[in-house]
């Protein structure tokens, strides 16, 4: 006779995983979302880990968390979790907060031993009294069961208790109903090169699943609903990933080789690191040593006639703000990408922020206008990816990719795309009438102002670009005022035309409604979640979010005009309201902003729209 359980059936749910920096949370959040991912469900992850490279073992300023929320409807990782896994009192004391009331928190118990307490700044002896918790508290002893599990190993203590994350995946897959099988498959790829620990894991990752079926009846378990997902091949994928991966998409399409120079910086350098395993797709990643050197060695390729990209966060931007502006007035195709992180300076490098939009439209010298995009999802930076390269190359301009370390590192399901999903990309190559009639490198396009792209070594191509204004029919450096106000007003104008190659701007949930909620780039899933549940609860909102920054889609005013009251939701202190403003003078313009590098959660959204759409 089976046992009866306490199975909870859910359209979504939350997991945390917490721990120590050292205890492996990312590898078993991955592991979790990517074996979620293979059964059909959404997924959105947020990875939150501190900055210093090792902190004090057992400390709250060490603690590391991976959330993932996985089921059929999933746009972000949730405001809170329904199952909490904590390594330590530390884990647990910075993220019970996160947890749903009627939650589960799965820890260690072995690691809640009075030093343990001590280290966490714990007053008494009793945590979970002390933090009122209320929660389904499921004490398992991870670290004995993992020591028992590989007792005959032959592995020595500090390599055993680095499976401790291992055991508690399979507890967790087993509280989810996950297909054990994926996970193994999983860490068999991870460690094909070390047989001996994928063995181990592979035995410690049982040993939690088991442990769960044996204790089923103590603990609320869960059922996620699925729904039959479009035909193809599925994986999980982070946003620096997913990037990188448009980048060479959009190599295959123009027909250019890739080059990456960058320095790595945190969190971009993960698109270096993918892009250098390249080499079968010829692509050519080099480390520089330094940011500067990094632009002006993809200025070069560019040049040369590659498809020529950097990658970077904030302050590496800055660096590279007067190789950009070489890029400008000599008008070769760019893609900068900047993972934003917050700031200023150093400021909190694995920390999500907004805040360096108008460093990306306006911190150059002088007249200097580039175009500029913003993936809107981890999935996303794929196709943005791909057309920051396609602006690039159609419109021979820099464009700034505007990502940030929230959809960077975080990921989602992503259904791998059929190259013919997306179009060629048109090179403007010199055709040889115009090298016969006397080409000049600024002469222009009538339509788009766009100039040729003649590559060095090319027989009739001949041409100088540099740094000092030139004139715009001979291409002779020129001082002379009036032609310099003409190039500048060209070259602005070109951006200007940029917004007849881009989509419109599309409006979502209640188009009717007087109130709409706008954002941009990584906030997304945020903000749409939070829309639908405000139309839900009867407060009509309609919502748009801009993936292309500079130019705005074509219908933009548009839209905003049809809208008594305009709030727009963004992580900095109201650098994109400042920008519409701007455009669109005579427009109220209301404001949520969030500063604390950290995501917005939806129901801070949902207040921060029902307070203003309350006000008289």
């Amino acid at each position: 006779m089976l046992e009866k359980t306490n199975v909870k059936v859910l359209d979504k749910v939350v997991v945390r995983f917490s721990g120590d920096s050292g205890d492996g949370m990312q590898l078993a959040g991955n592991i979790f979302t990517n074996v979620s991912a293979g059964v059909g469900n959404q997924v959105s992850t947020f990875p939150d880990y501190p900055a210093e490279i090792r902190a004090p073992q057992g400390s709250l300023s060490g603690v590391s968390g991976f959330q993932v929320s996985v089921g059929t409807h999933v746009h972000t990782p949730g405001d809170q979790c329904d199952v909490l896994v904590a390594m330590n009192p530390a884990a647990l004391k910075q993220n019970v907060k996160f947890l749903k009331p009627g939650g589960v928190i799965i820890v260690d118990i072995d690691s809640f031993k009075e030093a343990d307490l001590k280290k966490a700044l714990f007053e008494t002896d009793d945590p979970f009294k002390e933090l009122g918790i209320t929660a389904q508290v499921l004490d398992v002893p991870i670290t004995s069961m993992t020591k028992a599990a590989l007792a005959d190993s032959g592995m020595d203590n500090k390599s055993i208790l680095k499976c401790r994350n291992i055991f508690a995946l399979g507890l967790v897959c087993w509280l989810f109903d996950r297909p054990l099988q994926s996970a193994i498959n999983f860490l068999k790829n991870k460690f094909a090169k070390k047989p001996a620990i994928f063995e181990a894991n592979a035995k410690v990752i049982n040993a939690g699943y088991n442990y769960g079926a044996n204790i089923h009846a103590t603990v609320s378990t869960y059922r996620i609903e699925t729904e039959d997902p479009r035909p193809g091949i599925y994986t999980d994928i982070n946003g620096n990933t997913a990037t990188a991966w448009g980048l060479i998409m959009a190599s295959e399409k123009s027909g250019r080789p890739l080059f990456l120079g960058s320095y790595p910086i945190t969190p971009a350098t993960d698109i270096l690191q993918e892009l250098a395993k390249r080499k079968d797709l010829g692509v050519k990643a080099c480390q520089m040593e330094d940011e500067i050197a990094g632009v002006c060695s993809a200025i070069g390729a560019s040049f040369a006639g590659d498809l020529a990209v950097t990658s970077t966060s904030g302050p590496g931007l800055a660096l590279k703000s007067e190789g950009i502006g070489l890029a400008v007035i000599a008008e070769l195709p760019l893609v900068v990408i900047d993972v934003q992180r917050g700031g200023p300076s150093t400021g909190l490098p694995t920390k999500t922020e907004q805040t360096d939009l108008l460093q990306a439209l306006y911190g150059r010298n002088g007249e200097s206008p580039v175009a500029v995009v913003a993936p809107a999802s981890p999935t996303d930076c794929f196709t943005m990816a791909f057309e920051a390269c396609r602006i690039a190359i159609e419109h021979m301009t820099p464009v700034i990719l505007l990502s940030d370390a929230f959809i960077g590192n975080g990921s989602s399901a992503w259904r791998i795309p059929d190259a013919n999903d997306y179009p060629e990309i048109k090179v403007h190559y010199l055709p040889q009438e115009e090298v016969e009639q006397g080409w000049k490198p600024y002469k222009r396009d009538a339509e788009t102002l766009v100039r040729y792209w003649a590559f060095p070594g090319t027989e009739g191509q001949q041409h100088r670009l540099g740094g000092l204004e030139k004139d715009a029919v001979t291409s002779a450096i020129s001082t002379d005022p009036v032609n310099h106000e003409k190039m500048v007003m060209a070259r602005r104008e070109k951006i200007a035309r940029i917004a007849n190659n881009i989509p419109e701007l599309e409006v979502l949930c209640d188009k009717d409604a007087d109130t709409i909620l706008i954002g941009w780039g990584g906030t997304y899933g945020h903000l749409y979640t939070a829309a639908e549940e405000l139309c839900a609860d009867g407060k009509p909102v309609a919502f748009a979010h801009f993936r292309y920054i500079n130019p705005l889609p074509k219908n933009t005013a548009d839209i905003l005009s049809r809208y008594k009251r305009i709030i727009v939701a963004e992580l900095n202190t109201g650098m994109f309201a400042d920008y519409l403003q701007a455009k669109f003078p005579g427009r109220d313009i209301r404001r949520i902003n969030k500063i604390q590098g950290q995501p917005f959660l939806v129901k801070e959204i949902v207040d921060g729209v029902n307070k203003i759409m309350e006000e008289k």
